[in-house]
């Protein structure tokens, strides 16, 4: 199974990379894990509407070649569905099994998703109704994928 999360800026905090990097390393013995960074897009203080489509426009520009058209597309979103733990797990799972042996996660800059980048989506995942700095949903993220490999192995792991 190859697992690719396509993020949009860079990780700039040590403690963040440290813990990229811890999961990074216990999901090598579950799956093949890519990490593609797309360049965010600076906002003006005051940005207009207009302004805010146009930056993430940008962006999902910079994330459409980066999509693979035979992989599974889950869009982190606010307003997408919300797993327990174990139904992210039967996600993966069912693609595993039965659908396709690639899932791309994409997380947005600031401003989220393009609709470009949401209407490619085949899940649209939410982890909360609140905001998080996508550099911490990039933890979030991995550490639930590999929650998700030791639920599907029936491992044991901490609550």
């Amino acid at each position: 199974m190859k697992i690719t999360i396509i993020c949009v800026g860079k990780v700039k905090e040590k403690f963040y990379r440290d813990a990229i990097e811890e999961y990074t390393k216990r999901l090598s013995r579950y799956c093949r894990l890519e990490i593609i960074e797309v360049m965010d897009e600076k906002i003006p203080d005051r940005a207009s509407a207009a302004e805010q489509i146009q930056i993430m426009e940008r962006e999902a520009q910079r994330i459409l070649p980066k999509i693979s058209e035979d992989a599974c597309i889950c869009t982190l979103e606010i307003l997408g569905k919300k797993y327990t733990s174990e139904a992210f797990a039967g996600l993966i799972e069912q693609n595993m099994i039965y659908n396709k042996s690639h899932i791309i996660f994409i997380i947005g800059g600031s401003l989220g998703l393009h609709e470009m980048i949401t209407k490619k989506a085949d899940h649209a995942v939410s982890f909360s109704d609140m905001t998080f700095p996508h550099q911490l949903m990039r933890v979030i993220l991995m550490e639930q994928i590999y929650r998700a490999y030791r639920i599907i192995n029936g491992e044991p792991y901490h609550k």
